[in-house]
């Protein structure tokens, strides 16, 4: 069973860290197929995000490739069968945030169920 947990964690991580990866997010086609249709985000502006939403901002405003995202202190758990929730710091181009994710295994794979993000001082 742990084994099965570390996977499911491990996808999770490599689903968000995809979601991070400025060539990912300039294309509202590879965004999509990691955001569960319900997706819903908090953003750290306080904002309330759904999936059409979040692929409006993520083309149009998409992480430049010179100034990828930096994360630390990922870590996992598995919280049901087919639910991971993630937590990690995240700096972009010095604005500093908490994140977390909820991301839950679909017909299609992992996707991204919720997600929100809480400004650091």
């Amino acid at each position: 069973m742990a084994d099965e947990s570390e996977r499911a964690v491990q996808a999770a991580i490599a689903a968000e860290m995809r979601l991070l990866d400025p060539d990912v997010r300039a294309s509202p086609v590879l965004v999509s197929e990691l955001l569960d249709p319900e997706f819903t985000e908090i953003g750290a502006s306080g904002r309330r995000w759904d999936a059409t939403s979040i692929l409006t901002v993520t083309s149009a405003v998409s992480v430049a490739p010179e100034s990828p995202v930096k994360v630390s202190e990922m870590a996992g758990v598995v919280l049901a069968p087919g639910i991971v929730h993630l937590t990690y710091f995240a700096d972009s181009k010095g604005r500093r945030a908490w994140r977390s994710s909820l991301w839950r295994m679909t017909a299609t794979g992992w996707r991204m169920y919720f997600h929100q993000g809480t400004l650091a001082s």
